[in-house]
C-alpha cells in the first residue's frame, strides 16, 4: 500500500502586514510548486492574501519539514526583494508556521478552503485572476 501523506501548511507576513501584493502573488504562485517539487512534495493547492499563504501539500514519505519551509518562506522572500517586486517595503516572514496533517478524506474539504481565501477575506485579496 503507497504511502500518502497531506499536509496544510500556512504562514504569515511580519506583523500580518499586508506585503503581498498582485506581483508577488503571482509571483509566488510560480515559485511555490517549483521550490516544493525541489523537496519532493507536491503542492495541491495554493491560496494567497496580503498577509498569509495557504498551501495543501502531498508530502513524499520521509521529508526534513524544517527545510521545506525554509525553502518555501527564505528563498520566496529572497528571491522577490531580489526581483524588485516588492516596490513599497521588503517581503518578510514571520516566525514560525502552522503544519497539519490532512487526512484522505478531508483533502477536498481542505483544498476547497485553501482555493478560496480570497473570498474569505476580500479586504486583502491580491488575485488579479479572473
Amino acid at each position: 500500500m503507497p504511502v500518502r501523506l497531506y499536509a496544510h501548511l500556512t504562514w504569515t507576513t511580519l506583523q500580518r502586514q499586508p506585503l503581498i501584493n498582485p506581483g508577488a502573488a503571482d509571483f509566488l504562485r510560480s515559485f511555490l510548486p517549483r521550490e516544493t517539487e525541489r523537496h519532493g512534495a507536491r503542492l495541491l493547492e495554493a491560496g494567497i492574501v496580503a498577509d498569509h499563504v495557504h498551501v495543501v501539500l502531498r508530502l513524499p514519505p520521509i521529508v526534513n519539514i524544517p527545510r521545506l519551509v525554509q525553502g518555501l518562506k527564505g528563498a520566496s522572500a529572497r528571491l522577490a526583494n531580489r526581483e524588485g517586486l516588492m516596490p513599497r517595503a521588503p517581503l518578510r516572514w514571520a516566525e514560525g508556521y502552522d503544519l497539519r496533517s490532512v487526512g484522505i478524506r478531508q483533502l477536498r474539504t481542505v483544498m476547497e478552503y485553501v482555493g478560496k481565501q480570497a473570498e474569505r477575506h476580500p479586504e486583502l485579496a491580491v488575485d488579479r485572476r479572473p
